[in-house]
């Protein structure tokens, strides 16, 4: 292949025009691509040429164009190609000609030529430094004059860039001067002006390894530069640092005078190997862990550095410890912690503000959480992190001992929420971790300091979330100590802290409370009633007592309060009257005396308090209890938030002065002015809870004008510091750079922001800004939902009202309020069109979209718009975009004028951003339909805005034309040429690049990187193109290039975007992609630590393996999924991973499962670590187990199983794997991975099918069953489950006649015995019994003596429910009431299966006899309580059977219900099962008995009462609602829901019965309902359904037959009888069921069935009317031709069942004469009309029109009157066809025997029947001659045996003087067929010979004159025919005797 390749000769021509560059650019991607296949022989032939070529295109010289980026990389690797596998003897004169342009120092105006230079040097050293060492002095003397020299940013930096490429290959060959000088430079370079060569030079600095007094200068150095540096600069500073300290790790060889200098402690980094001859000398790290860290912790702590450099440091922290690798954190992890809490968050500096504290402690969180937890620690490290944070800083306070220091509050919220992160990473906490913060986080409760006790409440949730066992003694705990804290709260001799701890154990308390909704198998619901009852009384007695306890009472009780909230309306529903009684209390209407009286601080403190308190309580109402928000409900708590909202306007009318002790602090460290803002948050938040649909008109407007007073008011009343800042405006810089933690009153809402469910951020979800900011969020928030739905005036004047508030002359003086309203202003527009779009569209056009609103916004959007603010530029952008789309076509084109002029008219950057971004938004939010005529002009704005050399110009005009396209789609595709060739000219173009233009441009384009925008506007063009991309092969491979060029960059950015422009080229040019190439690169991106990349890398694995995952095996292979469970299992927080694994394992699990269980395998035979910290030795001691144990740790016994563990939930995805296998599998149809047997007989190995492994599947079961950990565990038990269900029928392959679980009955009862242990949770108890249920009822063992430990679980269950007391079943005592009713619903549902199986499983009779009495009951009990659930609150409050209070009832309905839910139906099914074997204990538990169930005689069940019995209305109910529900889409669910039709309809056909039913079915509405219920399902649901529906009709005929809907009995059909319903019922199944065709046929045969019944039921003149309605849907079968198949023949058994039916009376008689006869002429009119015609249907109408007409004559009576025209045309008929085809033929065969057969008893058939003799001998002697030429066929001797059998039918009513006469026809026929002299005889020639003998016979006499009259030659041959036959017999006769004789012997 390679010989065929070509290298193309480049046309200089057309390097000079428009497109040169493009087309040097195409030229040198072909040559790479050609060069890679190209032979060497080639290669080496034209290598001068291309040298000489690549020369010129880097040189610049004419007619090439200069040497961008672009020309420069492809070039480059060129000469890299040319040198690897050509000749490389020119390598040293083309560096030779690189340097010598590179050194030209006197031509300032090529600074591109020299980078190109630069850039290949350094290119070329990295590949082949080691070679041409002898340049690298010349190299480093080169890079580090221009270093100096140059005044080019771009320049310098690729000088730099060049020298560090050829360190790295060529550092050994640096003089010692030259080094040092490097040094010195690249040390300079940290703190150049300019951000890119400090990056360059931190590069250079990491390439060599520092001393410690370089080390200390260095970081000096870049903590100095990190004020003024980007983001980019930031991450390579801090790897220099990173790099650095790390090294420091690094042992060496140190001699006895450092030693002695420097006693230093070793640092033990288990990841930095050591050989073992220096590891035998004196070794030492050049620093201690401690020492390091303290290098960056003593610049943290310095006072002058600003918070960008301490967040700059910690970047720092973090690069050092991703250097130092995961093994060293975590070996160090107490060494780090301790140095973060003394060093860091401990220290008094970083302690001067509130603020201060909150910035350090999110540093230190963040660091410890998002970095060291997450992505470095193991499970095991996790475990040690709890312990080590509980032994250092958890238990430790208080201070017990003397000389004990506690830690401080500072260093216990960092524990605590760390401690609650890593509990949440650990899932289930193993003993040692929950004995290790049980008590320390009840203790620290108590704590003085409140963000203690909110972060211990938080990590108790956390923990009891985690560890629910633990959660019913939590609370207890707590509620116990709270109740002794209230009740000495009033005590003299009560502690002074008592308030304070009072606090934190309502804060623990209802912490827990909160978890109760997600744990309610766990808890009591009484412990609701004892909260509520405690916060009520609390606030009962709190008017009684001081302000001071009153102020802790009232907090706790709305604590209290508002956790109750979150139990949902369940709880809520019955408590809201009593609720809005204390909210009423504690926020009532303000009076005139509010504002007029003087209160002391601390009284407005307490009455603010109270009202804060009250409102939290009403928010978690309003939030979790939405169902209860009635019309009233919503008006009452408006007027209290009202109230509220006056109480607050009459607080702050006083001024500061008015209020005693103003600037005091109250109990809880909250000023006065917080609390104030605090409430008034609340207040707002409350209203938009609300919704604003619940206020009248005058509230909205008053809230409109209180929110805007907030964001939008001159009243700057933050703090005294800000008035002084306010005085002094000269000095403030940016609202953006105040630290205050107020700022002016900014918002601090993020307008582009996104919302992210992660679990890694959950800690900071208890963080809040503070009170003064957030009411500012709360009244933006509140705004934006009230102003949508104003009306045109009010609309109006708020927005004229917002835009003068911006402008209004107060704020002149204040420079950093009017910037901060600004913000708000433009904020609150936004967020009101983004609601206005979303929720009020219409009215927002006609209120929003108003010209006197767009008017007033659009000059001022426009001034935020080219405003310097980056966060007003965005925010008004998007606000003019949807004003856009709100307004119309006239504000859209003005909008438009206005930014094309100010673009044009302006060069302000600033400003030409902000319009760019503002046309981005206006086309993505008006739409490309919109907006068409405007893209012409939008996109050419764009496009020379993306060539200004301003990176904040071209980088916000690139991303606007990103959406632009976006938003175009196909109406772009005109411009993508040009756009394609603009993209090209920017990645050549040397001011776009992250490092060109002049000084201030490369300082700002870090940040701005134009390279990702440009591979999102690829990315989006392809998106255009789509399938349309293939057919352009010029943009195609314009797009191909430029997406590889960029796939080749190192920047992330750049990288990322890449493989999303790749995803698409996948899905609409997949044959153009290189796909190996991709998937070897993804493969690397996987071990990146560069987590952005490990995201996008698995997104388009995921496409690979969605497009083709057999494809995808074939490149990866199984060590591609091993990777995939490595990264999932070193770095979990990775998302996508399993989707990718899922994904595959779906497409391929059923070609390969053995592969996959192989995968999986390698997981499971790992433990965990909360594995190897409990002991199980006492759970696993079991008899049966005892082989299974040894045999899975002999298996464990690997090489790789030293260090061999796993995250726990790694193994939980392994196992669900294993279930997605089994279920896939069984679900394939794929017998032989079920049965080894049947695959040996398809010649199928073994080795790889799934029945295969079944013992490596029940051990990864086992393993998993006895883990600790409770999800693996269920998942355990489900795979189990799989195992036993699918494999229960597979035989052994040794022994077939036994099943192959039969062997593993053992290790399958070891696997199940964990989950009946003591520590077993509720669910596992559950799951265990419905398994051991599978195993029972799966009939692997049928004897109930070797069923041993599984039944007996079950049988112990069972005893639990209807024995609770019993002493030695207390196994479950100490379960929750919810977690007993949980396992009583799972126990019977078990039971039931059991029975449900009987049905096919005759040996489980034997195993539920025993039992049947108790679980009659309780079946039935369970129906009685599932309905009970199921009712409204309303009916349980009534219901005297409920014991419990209602509104907890209701709380246990919905625990419960879903379990109800699940297991009814098959509780219903085994009621119905046992209901039809007329079992006397469900009939004795139906019909309310106690005891046990008398005999029940057929007498006394019709005989019954006419009341119901007491449990019907119950289960008639349930099913009756079952039925009722409407069909679900076709889906999984659709067969769960029939088989709950099916089960409902099998036991609603016996509750028809009148001795469960009593009369109540014949109650009008009742019975109204029930019938049209049933119309319903016959009309939509399947064949399946109807079956059972019928039975059910049936069922109710026979029983209530007479009656109608009034209850009164009939013999006539009224209308409204039972009857008549019924019989329509069955009529619409005979007409309209159009399901499959083996179902269709037993509906109609069921349906007529049920006429037969009616029929036989009714009397007289009814009867006839029931046959022939009935006989009339027949005969429209007969005559249908919709279908080919056949449904009148199938059912002719049912016809012939109703034709049979006696005639009562003479009346009966003439119509039922008229009714055959009417029948029998409708069949012949159906065959006349098929004469002609051909095809299946017309066959199939013959055939069964012809069987039926034959059916009628043979079953009605001999009376019965018939026309005999119609007899002798049937007859002519069955003549007409036997000239048909073979089957046509032998169906008139069989109707004339049928017909001669009956013609015995009937005279008229009998005389007819002779007409049927002439076809019969035509037939025999047309088929005569095919036994000459052996053409007969089996279908000929059938129709020929039958026509013998016909004939015998007609001699046997032939008189004897007749006979002969017949015999003489009928002889000559038989003696056609007969061929005396073929051999071997022919079956025809037997058959006809046995006939003969047959006459010869029966009428010897006849024969023989019959005989006679042959001619001789028939004679003859009838005559030899007999003799042989006869003979041959005889002969036979007498020669077998001896055989038979030694047979039997």
């Amino acid at each position: 292949m390679h010989s065929e390749v070509r290298i193309d000769e480049i046309d200089e021509t057309q390097l000079s025009g428009e497109n040169g560059e493009m087309y040097l650019f195409q030229w040198l991607s072909v040559l790479e691509k050609q060069l890679k296949n190209v032979s060497a022989e080639h290669l080496k032939s034209a290598q001068p040429s291309l040298e000489a070529i690549l020369l010129k295109v880097l040189s610049g010289s004419e007619p090439y164009p200069p040497p961008g980026r672009g020309l420069r990389n492809i070039s480059t690797r060129c000469f890299i190609m040319l040198y690897n596998h050509g000749e490389s003897r020119t390598l040293f004169d083309t560096l030779r000609l690189f340097l010598k342009t590179a050194s030209d120092f006197k031509t300032s105006d090529k600074d591109l030529i020299k980078i190109a230079a630069f850039w290949v040097i350094g290119e070329l050293m990295g590949t082949f430094g080691s070679q041409v060492m002898s340049f690298m002095g010349e190299i480093a003397s080169i890079a580090l004059k221009t270093f100096k020299s140059s005044s080019s940013p771009q320049t310098r930096f690729h000088a730099l860039t060049m020298l560090r490429k050829s360190i790295v290959s060529a550092k050994r060959a640096i003089p010692d001067a030259v080094s040092k000088d490097i040094i010195k430079q690249s040390k300079n370079g940290l703190t150049d002006k300019a951000l890119p060569v400090q990056r360059a030079a931190s590069s250079v600095r990491i390439a060599s390894l520092p001393t410690l007094p370089e080390i200390e200068s260095i970081i000096n150095l870049c903590v100095k530069s990190l004020d003024g540096s980007d983001q980019v600069t930031r991450q390579s500073l801090s790897q220099l640092v990173g790099h650095m300290l790390a090294a420091t790790q690094l042992e060496r060889v140190v001699s006895t005078v450092e030693l002695s200098q420097k006693g230093k402690k070793d640092a033990d980094d288990g990841e930095i190997s050591t050989p073992a001859h220096v590891a035998a000398e004196n070794a030492k790290a050049l620093l201690t862990p401690d020492e390091m860290f303290c290098q960056l912790s003593g610049h943290f702590n310095k006072i002058q550095t600003s918070r960008k450099a301490r967040a700059g440091i910690f970047d720092f922290y973090v690069a050092v410890l991703t250097k130092c690798g995961p093994t060293f954190v975590e070996n160090n992890y107490a060494l780090i912690v301790s140095h973060l809490m003394t060093e860091i968050g401990s220290n008094t500096k970083n302690s001067a503000s509130r603020y201060d504290r909150l910035f350090t402690r999110n540093l230190v969180g963040a660091l410890l959480r998002d970095l060291i937890a997450v992505r470095m620690l193991s499970e095991q490290g996790q475990i040690g992190a709890i312990q080590e944070l509980s032994s250092s800083y958890l238990k430790r306070w208080p201070a017990l001992m003397p000389g004990q220091v506690a830690p401080n509050s500072q260093s216990l919220a960092i524990a605590l929420k760390e401690v609650a992160g890593l509990l949440q990473q650990l899932g289930n906490a193993p003993p040692p971790v929950q004995d290790a913060v049980s008590e320390p986080l009840l203790t620290l409760l108590t704590h003085p300091s409140h963000t203690v006790r909110v972060n211990a409440s938080w990590a108790l949730r956390c923990f009891c979330y985690s560890t629910p066992l633990r959660l019913p003694r939590a609370i207890l705990t707590i509620a116990e100590s709270l109740q002794r804290d209230l009740d000495s709260l009033q005590s003299p001799a009560a502690p002074s802290d008592i308030g304070r701890r009072a606090l934190g154990h309502a804060y623990g308390l209802a912490a827990l409370v909160a978890v109760v909704p997600q744990r309610p198998l766990y808890v009591s619901f009484d412990v609701a009633t004892n909260v509520l009852d405690t916060a009520t009384q609390l606030l009962k007695r709190a008017s009684d007592h001081e302000v001071h306890i009153a102020g802790i009472e009232v907090e706790i009780a709305w604590t209290l309060i508002a956790s109750l909230m979150l139990l949902g309306p369940n709880f809520v529903r019955s408590h809201v009257p009593q609720l809005l009684v204390l909210w009423r209390n504690a926020l009532p209407k303000p009076t005139s005396k509010d504002s007029t009286t003087r209160r002391t601080s601390a009284e407005w403190s307490f009455l603010l308090h109270v009202r804060d308190s009250a409102l939290g309580a009403i928010l978690c109402f309003l939030l979790h209890n939405t169902p209860l928000l009635t019309l009233d409900v919503a008006r009452r708590i408006s007027s209290l938030l009202a109230n509220a909202l006056s109480f607050t306007n009459a607080f702050v009318s006083q001024t500061q002065d008015d209020i005693p002790g103003s600037s005091s602090i109250d109990n809880n460290n909250l000023p006065i002015r917080s609390r104030e803002a605090s409430l008034r948050q609340r207040v707002y938040l409350c209203f938009t809870a609300l919704g604003p649909s619940n206020l009248t008109e005058s509230l909205q407007s008053s809230l409109l004008q209180s929110t805007l007073s907030i964001f939008a008011g001159p009243d700057d009343s933050g703090s005294i510091m800000q008035a002084a800042i306010a005085s002094s405006s000269g000095s403030f810089t940016s609202i953006w750079q105040v630290w205050d933690g107020y700022a002016y009153g900014v918002t601090t809402i993020d307008i582009g922001e996104t919302e992210r469910e992660s679990e890694d951020n959950t800690y900071r979800k208890i963080s809040a800004p503070p009170p003064t900011s957030s009411v500012v969020d709360a009244a933006l928030e509140l705004f934006s939902q009230l102003v949508p739905i104003q009306d045109l005036t009010s609309t109006v004047r708020t927005i004229t009202h917002l835009v003068e508030s911006v402008r209004s002359p107060k704020l002149e003086k204040n420079v950093g309020r009017k910037a901060a309203v600004l913000v708000n202003s433009i904020v609150a527009i936004v967020r009101t069109m983004r609601v206005a779009m979303a929720l009020h569209y219409r009215h927002a056009k006609e209120t929003l979209g108003h010209s006197q609103v767009t008017s007033a916004l659009a000059i001022f959007l426009k001034d935020a718009l080219v405003d310097g603010d980056p966060a007003l530029r965005s925010a008004s952008s998007e606000a003019i975009g949807r004003l856009a789309n709100i307004s119309g076509t006239a504000f859209l084109t003005s909008q438009t004028k206005v930014l094309v002029d100010h673009v044009v008219n302006n060069r302000d950057p600033q400003g030409r951003a902000g319009c760019a971004l503002a046309f981005g938004a206006i086309y993505t939010h008006v739409g490309g339909l919109a907006a068409g005529p405007l893209l012409k002009t939008t996109v050419n704005i764009l496009m020379s805005l993306a060539n200004d050399p301003h990176p904040l110009v071209h980088f916000w005009s690139l991303n606007a034309l990103a959406q632009v396209i976006d938003a175009a789609n196909l109406a772009f595709s005109p411009f993508v040429p040009s756009a394609l060739g603009m993209l090209l000219k920017l990645y050549m173009s040397e001011s776009h690049e992250a490092e060109g233009g002049t000084l201030n441009n490369a300082n700002i384009s870090g940040d701005l990187q134009t390279y990702p925008v440009v591979c999102r506007i690829i990315d989006a063009i392809i998106t255009v193109l789509g399938p349309d991309v293939q057919d352009s092969p010029r943009t195609r491979t314009v797009v191909l290039d430029l997406v590889h060029e960029f796939s080749l960059e190192d920047e992330e950015n750049v990288s990322v975007e890449t493989i999303k422009c790749i995803h698409h080229l996948l899905m609409f040019a997949p044959e153009h992609v290189h796909i190996p190439e991709f998937v070897d690169r993804f493969r690397r991106h996987l071990a990146s630590t560069r987590r952005r990349l490990k995201i996008a890398s698995i997104d388009a694995l995921y496409q690979l393996v969605q497009r083709d995952a057999l494809a995808m095996s074939r490149l990866g292979g199984d060590r591609l999924v091993e990777d995939l469970f490595t990264m999932l299992d070193g770095d979990p927080s990775v998302d996508g991973v399993k989707n990718v694994i899922s994904s595959w394992l779906q497409q391929t699990a059923v070609h390969n499962p053995s592969a996959w269980i192989d995968l999986c395998q390698r997981i499971m035979l790992r433990t965990t670590a909360s594995q190897q910290i409990v002991d199980t030795a006492n759970i696993l001691v079991d008899d049966e187990g005892q082989s299974l144990s040894a045999s899975v740790s002999n298996s464990d016994a690997r090489p790789d199983s030293l260090n061999a563990t796993s995250r726990w939930r790694t193994q939980l995805f392994a196992l669900r794997c294993l279930h997605d296998i089994c279920t896939i599998v069984a679900r394939s149809d794929r017998r032989e991975h079920l049965d080894i047997l049947f695959a040996r007989s398809r010649g199928l190995a073994a080795h790889g099918l799934l029945v295969s492994r079944v013992p490596d599947l029940i051990k990864m079961a086992f393993t998993a069953s006895a883990a600790y950990v409770t999800e693996i565990r269920l998942e355990g038990l489900l795979v189990l489950r799989d195992i036993i269900q699918i494999f229960a029928k597979s035989p052994d392959p040794d022994y077939p006649d036994v099943l192959l679980l039969e062997q593993h009955q053992a290790p399958i009862t070891a696997a199940l015995t964990p989950a009946f242990s003591a520590d077993s949770t509720p669910e596992i108890l559950a799951f265990a019994i419905d398994a051991c249920a599978v195993f029972v009822g799966c009939g692997v063992v049928k004897e109930i003596g070797r069923m041993g430990r599984i039944l007996k679980q079950l049988i112990i269950a069972l005893g639990e429910i209807t024995d609770p007391g019993n002493p030695a079943l207390e196994r479950y005592a100490n379960l929750s009431p919810n977690a007993s009713g949980m396992l009583r619903v799972a126990t019977l549902s078990a039971w039931a299966q059991l029975e449900v199986a009987s049905a096919e499983q005759s040996y489980l009779v034997d195993v539920m006899n025993p039992h049947r009495p108790k679980l009659a009951a309780q079946w039935i009990a369970s129906l009685r309580d599932y309905a009970v659930i199921r009712a409204d609150s309303e009916f349980i409050q009534d219901a005297s059977a409920v014991a419990l209070d209602p509104s907890y009832a209701s709380l246990g309905k919905v625990v419960l219900l879903p379990y109800y839910i699940e297991s009814w139906p098959i509780i219903l099914q085994a009621i119905a099962n046992a209901m039809e074997r007329a079992d006397p204990y469900i009939s004795a538990a139906m019909l309310g008995r106690e005891g046990e169930p008398g005999p029940i005689s057929n007498n006394t069940r019709s005989s019954t009462r006419g009341e119901p019995a007491p449990m019907f209305f119950i289960a008639f109910g349930l099913v009756y609602e079952a039925l009722a529900v409407s069909s679900p889409e076709p889906s999984s669910a659709t067969e769960s829901r029939t088989i709950t039709l099916v089960a409902s309809l099998r036991a609603l056909k016996c509750l028809v019965d009148p001795r469960y039913s009593g009369m109540a079915l014949l109650e009008p509405i009742v019975f109204k309902e029930f019938i049209n219920l049933c119309y319903r399902l016959v009309m939509v649901e399947s064949a399946v359904v109807l079956g059972h529906l019928i039975d059910v009709v049936m069922a109710f005929v026979k029983h209530f037959g007479n009656h109608s809907e009034a209850d009164e009995v009939l013999n006539t059909f009224a209308i409204g009888s039972v009857r008549v319903h019924c019989l329509k019922i069955c009529a619409y199944v005979i007409r309209h069921s159009c399901r499959g065709v083996s179902t269709k046929l037993r509906l109609i045969t069921r349906a007529l069935a049920t006429f037969q019944v009616v029929a036989t039921a009714v009397e007289g003149d009814l009867r006839e009317d029931v046959r022939g309605v009935a006989c009339m849907l027949y005969s429209e079968l007969l005559k249908d031709e919709s279908s080919e198949v056949d449904l009148a023949t199938p059912a002719l058994p049912a016809l012939k069942a109703l034709l049979s039916v006696p005639i009562q009376s003479q009346t009966a008689q003439d119509r039922f004469d008229k009714l055959v006869h009417g029948l029998l002429s409708s069949c012949l009119l159906n065959v006349d009309e098929m004469r002609g015609r051909q095809g299946t249907v017309s066959s199939r109408k013959v055939k069964s029109n012809l069987l039926a007409s034959v059916l009628i004559l043979t079953v009605v009576p001999q009376h019965v009157k018939l026309a005999r025209g119609a007899i002798e045309h049937l007859f002519f008929l069955i003549s007409q066809k036997l000239d048909e085809s073979e089957e046509m033929a032998f169906v008139a065969i069989h109707c004339a025997k049928t017909v001669a057969v009956a013609a015995s008893s009937n005279d008229l058939l009998r005389s007819c029947t002779r007409l049927l003799l002439p076809a019969l001998v035509q037939y025999i002697s047309k088929i005569s001659p095919r036994s000459d030429d052996g053409s007969l066929t089996d279908q000929h001797a059938a129709s020929i045996d039958e026509v013998w059998k016909t004939f015998t039918a007609m001699l046997s009513f032939v008189n004897e003087d007749q006979r002969i006469r017949a015999l003489s026809i009928i002889v000559p026929t038989v003696t056609l067929l007969l061929r005396p002299g073929q051999s071997p005889v022919s079956l025809v020639h037997s058959t006809s010979v046995a006939q003969l003998l047959l006459f010869a016979t029966s009428s010897p006499n006849s024969f023989k004159e019959a005989t006679i009259r042959l001619d001789p030659a028939t004679r003859e041959t009838l005559e030899l025919s007999i003799r042989r036959t006869v003979g041959g017999a005889a002969t036979n006769q007498h020669t077998a005797k001896p055989q038979i004789s030694l047979r039997s012997f």
